[in-house]
């Protein structure tokens, strides 16, 4: 299954790591600069290390790469860290870079698209957007983890939402004890 995955400036980049380690097919990776800003400041790995886990790697602002295509087949995309930013440009087809046009893609032609919006509070116009895109069929997946498996670690925290996003994905894990499990 081919799977986009694009990484934008909101904090939270271990979230699109751990993504990474868990996929076992072919990932297209796309990261905004903004998001290398963020990966430099939050990680102890560069940008290096995530391009490593993935088959390819397109510059966000290469309009013309695959991924930007209808005709090129991917299965789904996942936007994990998702900016407040990119999601508002996606709810309202501005696609300027390679991942907001990566994601029109996913809505026109009815793939899976997922979301991975991580910041707080959020006024009403996030959320009127993230109605919008519920509405043409992209599933919000906020970076809200659980609890009732009893988290010890942060890499339990990550690794919730890692699960969430491999379940909408159709990816059988072990990353947390399911409810009453």
């Amino acid at each position: 299954m081919n799977i986009v995955v694009g990484v934008t400036g909101a904090s939270g980049a271990q979230y699109a790591f751990a993504l990474l380690r868990h996929l076992k097919d072919h990932v297209d990776l796309v990261i905004s600069e903004d998001a290398k800003k963020v990966i430099a400041h939050e990680m102890d790995v560069g940008v290096d290390a995530f391009a490593k886990l993935a088959t390819a790697v397109w510059r966000n602002d290469d309009t013309t790469a695959p991924p930007s295509s209808g005709s090129y087949r991917f299965a789904a995309m996942v936007i994990i860290p998702c900016s407040l930013g990119t999601l508002g440009k996606i709810a309202w087809g501005i696609s300027d870079n390679l991942i907001t046009r990566a994601a029109a893609v996913c809505l026109k032609e009815r793939r899976k698209l997922i979301l991975v919006p991580r910041e707080t509070p959020l006024a009403a116009t996030h959320m009127e957007n993230m109605v919008r895109l519920a509405n043409q069929g992209a599933v919000i997946l906020p970076a809200m983890p659980g609890f009732y498996h009893k988290p010890e670690t942060v890499d339990d925290l990550v690794n919730f939402i890692v699960g969430k996003v491999l379940d909408q994905l159709g990816i059988e894990h072990r990353l947390f004890r399911r409810w009453r499990e």
